[in-house]
């Protein structure tokens, strides 16, 4: 009597913790049961995945949906939208919406918006000096991946610049907490550096002095501390090389605007579309990003999604907002570096599953192994496409990469056992469901 499965993924090639090669993925009842080789196994549906690489599905652990208060630019089903037609399975929301996310009802009101959600989702409770003391218990309530702190402001109206109000923020949380880390006394004495229209000046602004300061200040609070940290989008080269002294206490996220995009020539080819904080910087800096990823600093990618529209992006600089849309162009853009040989396969994979959920605790996600959440992206690693504005899901309707030809593409997004979507083309909306914990499973 031959082994019976809800659905196998056959034919193609697996990239996961044991390594590269060819495997049939097996799953029943949303979850994997086995991986190798099913040839003589039945199951309800079949996915031919021949000439296609199969990984785990990606997670996004870093993204601005914009809602509520701000959906002009996006929302929650449009940015998910975006996230399975780029092959992502699962997105942490950021708290910076107005309402902030900064309490149990604002999460919890998220929570039931989320449920038009296309993908998985969790999503982070701002700290502030005014919920300092009681993060521990909001951190640990269904569906919040952690605590985010802004070290400098940037879109919205959260801010612990101080010493005093991190290490209050430290000392009640018991899981990591993520942190934009910019040296907002630095950025206050800069902005007189902003010159009216040119958005060169952005990066002499936000300097990287700045973020290079506000990390030595994290890192030293955090040991004082005794907790952990996970510091978001690092862009400089010198804090690259810090962090790699101080792994035992800070995780470490990198996007792929910073990898693939250098000033100046960025900004005066996109001019605002280019601007999000902290900064794209130069060749010098990038390099050391791509340093990172080679010796293992960086565990995460996350797009830093923060879309905003067109018209105010055209504003003159500094009007205009910082931020740009990334979560449906995080595989394509990185998969191109890839084809290039910037980065293996196998490590692309550790950044966008493994890595997220190592640092994150998630429970049953970010594997593929017997027992984990049947997700899974399908990619083409031969195909060739074009970014273009008008396939952007996004409300805001562009994308800093419009123009930029990659190889490798994502044609299959399967979450917990359902395909969401092939070729383009959603087909399960609002099938999404709160991501799981490890250590807030025993509430």
């Amino acid at each position: 009597m031959p082994e019976t499965f809800d659905l196998i993924v056959r034919g193609g090639e697996v990239v996961n913790h044991a390594g590269r090669g060819p495997a049939d993925v097996g799953i029943r009842e949303g979850r994997i049961v086995r991986v190798g080789d099913l040839s003589t196994a039945d199951a309800g549906q079949v996915i031919d995945a021949t000439g296609l690489t199969v990984m785990p599905g990606v997670i996004d652990s870093q993204v601005h949906f914009r809602e509520p208060g701000l959906e002009w630019k996006e929302d929650l089903e449009s940015g998910s939208r975006a996230a399975v037609l780029g092959g992502v399975t699962a997105v942490f929301e950021m708290p910076n919406t107005e309402p902030v996310t900064t309490n149990e009802a604002a999460l919890a009101d998220k929570l039931v918006r989320a449920r038009r959600m296309a993908c998985d989702h969790a999503f982070y409770v701002g700290g502030t000096h005014e919920n300092a003391d009681f993060l521990g218990e909001l951190e640990r309530l269904p569906g919040c991946c952690g605590v985010k702190v802004f070290m400098g402001a940037s879109t919205g109206s959260l801010l612990v610049a101080d010493d005093e109000g991190v290490a209050r923020v430290l000392a009640s949380i018991r899981r990591r907490a993520a942190f934009h880390s910019e040296d907002e006394y630095r950025l206050v004495e800069r902005r007189p550096l902003a010159r009216t229209g040119d958005w060169t000046s952005h990066e002499e602004v936000r300097d990287a002095i700045s973020a290079m300061q506000s990390t030595e200040r994290l890192v030293r609070l955090a040991r004082q501390a005794g907790k952990r940290i996970h510091v978001l989008h690092v862009t400089t080269a010198e804090e690259i090389a810090f962090l790699s002294h101080n792994k035992d206490v800070a995780s470490v996220e990198v996007t792929p605007q910073h990898l693939t995009l250098t000033a100046p020539e960025a900004y005066e080819r996109l001019k605002g579309f280019a601007q999000m904080n902290p900064p794209i910087r130069n060749a010098h800096h990038q390099a050391g990003l791509w340093r990172g990823i080679t010796h293992g600093v960086a565990d995460v990618l996350g797009s830093d999604h923060a879309p905003h529209t067109r018209e105010e992006k055209a504003r003159p600089y500094p009007a205009s907002p910082s931020g740009m849309p990334g979560v449906q162009t995080l595989l394509p853009v990185m998969l191109d570096h890839v084809a290039h040989g910037r980065l293996t396969l196998e490590r692309l994979v550790d950044l966008t599953s493994h890595g997220p959920q190592r640092v994150f605790g998630i429970a049953g996600k970010g594997r593929m192994a017997e027992g984990y959440d049947a997700d899974l992206t399908l990619v083409d690693l031969k195909q060739q496409r074009t970014l273009r504005h008008e396939d952007m899901a996004s409300r805001c309707g562009w994308t800093p990469f419009d123009g930029m030809t990659v190889t490798g593409w994502p044609v299959m997004t399967i979450i917990r056992g359902r395909l969401v979507m092939r070729e383009d083309e959603i087909l399960l909306p609002g099938q999404g469901k709160p991501v799981r914990f490890q250590e807030t499973l025993s509430d």
